[in-house]
């Protein structure tokens, strides 16, 4: 039955692949109206209207030369009003389907970006050229006027640390937007390069610089402005005068009287929430205060009780995992809604008139992903299966919620869930198995012990296709390693990439283990690694490799290792430290040495290159470049700004000065990561240096 199947082709597995996505489960898009779940595709929103009305209703209001082509990305903002928002163009339209008309029309210019549209007031908060605008039906108000690539307004800061994914915030009322202001004129510059310049009389490559501030230097200054759209003024909030802080977690007070910020000091083992007058930046008060030896990290702003403004819910991890604590608005903790060795994944909202938090947490199974609801007596209730990985959108008033899932058995399902009701749903979408006409290799999961001998690490283990126990096979160890990152959950075929199946049809046996240091597994678990990364999630993926070697269908003499980032700088580390048991490594946007990383990452987990000169030291490739036996391939993206290219061209000068002959390969336009194309290009090529050296 096996060979009556098709073989994977690279373009079936890999994100933009011409047949990937044709081969991914077919699932469906609802998005909420209220307490209404709205299934959407390109040209429809389930029976409301089509996308014929909607190009009808525009052209006949006045937009004649406007067309849009997918209703995918509808939003309906108000429960009680048939009003879908719509983008098309650089517009955004407020279109009443019963009415047939454009309520509103806020044009923004073309060059925008990071939108934010606040419904309330039908406010369109924009960047453009590093400057700040905020749009409305009738006109664009440009609020900086001084922006430039050494000042940004409105732009995620902190390089996007502490969950900070944006730089605007609308208030309740949609009256006042705080926003971000980033100084980075005393940040070194990184001299990155375009080599195809479009506006150029030259033929010669330019500069593209870049703000890099690497660790133990000089970091940008941020600061929070208030933007009075009633009034057109600006105040900024008092707060420390330093580039040595991080102003983390904007909150708004439910009255848009009070902003709440969570500022973190520059050694990151220091948090305060802070109160700030929004009407003239003055600090009213600091709440409470939160300190760890090692370092604290706020990911979420706190969220205000519906039913009780003078009440919160604060997300941390101050007991050693992630929970949920209610606090009053002078700072007291009043209980402590979620404990035991589990952690709070994500924070979703409310359900208002039942007064119950709703989040995501791995309580019931550590690969899991589940969603739950707790009242503030602290009383849970799991409100999903119990099974897989799941995310879930909540309705206006959280009464229900769309829960999206998939599991190693199931390749998608959607299900309208009430919070109210643990076992009250509906199924919505049930996707098929795109993979069953495909000859699908064996994954096993399991655990094996830390090199600490009593922590339990999970394991993935993808079979080579058309796996005989009588024969020996080659081994990869695909690696990441590192903080807010795992490789194996219990989602879709056990959350395996495209690249591992494509290995085992190629006749590999893929391993894969989530070391100590990796995320969603307690404070303890992430923290063994503070001032040493890498050492200890080593032993780890040694105790793998171990275990790898044990099997009988394993070549121990064949083992390769890939990563890319941190998993890059792990496939380095792995074959320098152990240069006897790796043959063939390929390494993709490595770090090498953490002195070249940016600030907020390195320092959290690092600290200062001044402050742990040893660790920094020791943690180096360029010092192990000399220990290099194996076949080595390095790939970077030309003008990767996570990874900076002095990372990889400083160990391939180390690699010259000790007569080590590591290969390397660029893409040179490219970023991080490869993308479209290009990415078919790297696995082509990453398969490529394995079958030349590993088989």
């Amino acid at each position: 039955m096996a060979q009556e199947k098709q073989a994977f082709t690279l373009d079936d597995l890999v994100p933009g692949g011409k047949s990937f996505y044709a081969n991914q489960p077919k699932t469906a898009f609802y998005e909420w109206w209220g307490e209404t779940p709205v299934k959407l595709d390109t040209d429809s929103a389930q029976d409301l209207f089509s996308l014929a009305d909607i190009n009808r209703i525009i052209s006949e209001s006045g937009y004649s030369d406007i067309r849009v082509t997918s209703l995918l990305y509808a939003t309906f903002p108000y429960a009680d009003k048939p009003v879908a928002v719509i983008n098309a163009s650089n517009k955004v339209f407020y279109i009443n389907w019963e009415t047939k008309s454009v309520e509103n029309c806020i044009e923004f210019n073309t060059n925008a970006d990071n939108k934010d549209l606040s419904s309330k007031s039908r406010l369109l908060a924009f960047t453009d050229n590093y400057n700040l605008f905020v749009a409305s039906d009738n006109k664009i108000t440009q609020i900086s006027n001084d922006g430039s690539n050494d000042i940004r307004y409105g732009e995620s800061v902190h390089r996007n640390e502490f969950g900070i994914e944006k730089g605007t915030f609308w208030s309740p009322s949609g009256e006042l937007l705080a926003f971000y202001r980033m100084d980075q004129t005393m940040v070194s510059t990184y001299p990155q390069v375009n080599i195809s310049p479009s506006n150029n009389n030259s033929r010669c490559a330019t500069l593209v610089p870049d703000k890099y501030p690497m660790a133990g230097e000089t970091s940008h200054k941020v600061s929070i402005g208030i933007y009075d759209t009633r009034r057109q003024t600006t105040v900024y909030l008092k707060t420390e005068d330093t580039p040595d802080i991080y102003l983390t977690n904007i909150q708004w007070s439910p009255d848009n009287k009070q902003i709440y910020v969570i500022e973190v000091n520059r050694d990151q083992n220091h948090a305060k929430l802070v109160c700030y007058d929004a009407s003239n930046g003055e600090k009213i008060s600091t709440l409470f205060e939160e300190t760890n030896p090692k370092y604290v990290e706020p990911m979420e702003p706190i969220h205000f009780l519906p039913w009780d403004s003078s009440k919160f819910i604060y997300l941390s991890r101050k007991d050693g995992y992630n929970h949920l604590y209610l606090y009053d608005t002078k700072g007291k903790e009043i209980k402590q809604l979620t404990r035991g060795k589990f952690e709070v994944i994500e924070f979703l909202g409310f359900n208002k008139e039942a007064k119950s938090v709703i989040f995501t947490s791995n309580q019931a199974n550590l690969l899991q992903k589940n969603t739950y609801k707790v009242d503030l007596k602290g009383t849970r209730t799991l409100l999903d299966n119990g099974k897989g990985w799941h995310n879930a959108i909540l309705s206006e008033s959280g009464a229900s919620f769309i829960d999206r899932y998939s599991s190693p058995e199931i390749a998608g399902n959607i299900d309208l869930r009430s919070t109210d009701k643990a076992n009250d749903y509906k199924n919505l979408n049930t996707a098929s198995e795109p993979w069953d006409k495909f000859n699908t290799p064996k994954i096993e999961v399991g655990t094996i012990k830390a090199a600490d001998g009593k922590t339990d690490l999970f394991y993935r283990m993808v079979y080579p296709t058309d796996f005989d126990s009588t024969k020996t096979y080659p081994a990869i160890l695909y690696v990441y390693g590192g903080p807010h990152i795992h490789l194996i959950d219990a989602s879709r075929h056990w959350g395996v990439n495209g690249w591992s199946i494509w290995m085992a049809q190629q006749g590999y046996v893929v391993f894969t283990i989530d070391s100590r240091g990796s995320e969603h597994r307690g404070l303890d678990f992430e923290q063994v690694t503070f001032q040493r990364l890498g050492e200890e999630e080593m032993k780890d993926q040694i105790k793998g490799v171990d275990f790898l070697k044990s099997k009988p269908f394993v070549n121990k003499e064949q083992i390769g290792v890939h990563g890319w980032s941190f998993g890059g700088f792990m496939t380095i580390n792995l074959m320098t430290t152990y240069p006897d048991i790796f043959k063939v490594g390929v390494s993709g946007g490595p770090v090498i040495d953490w002195k070249y990383y940016e600030v907020m990452y390195g320092e959290r987990y690092m600290d200062t290159p001044q402050t742990n000169a040893q660790g920094y030291h020791d943690t180096s490739l360029i010092n192990k470049a000399a220990n290099l036996k194996g076949k080595l391939l390095i790939i970077y993206g030309g003008n990767d700004n996570i990874c900076v290219p002095q990372h990889t061209l400083s160990f391939i000068e180390a690699c010259i000065e000790a007569n080590k002959y590591p290969d390397m390969f660029t893409y040179p336009s490219a970023g991080h990561n490869m993308r479209g194309n290009e990415r078919i290009h790297l696995y082509n090529k990453i398969t490529q240096y394995f079958n030349d050296y590993l088989k």
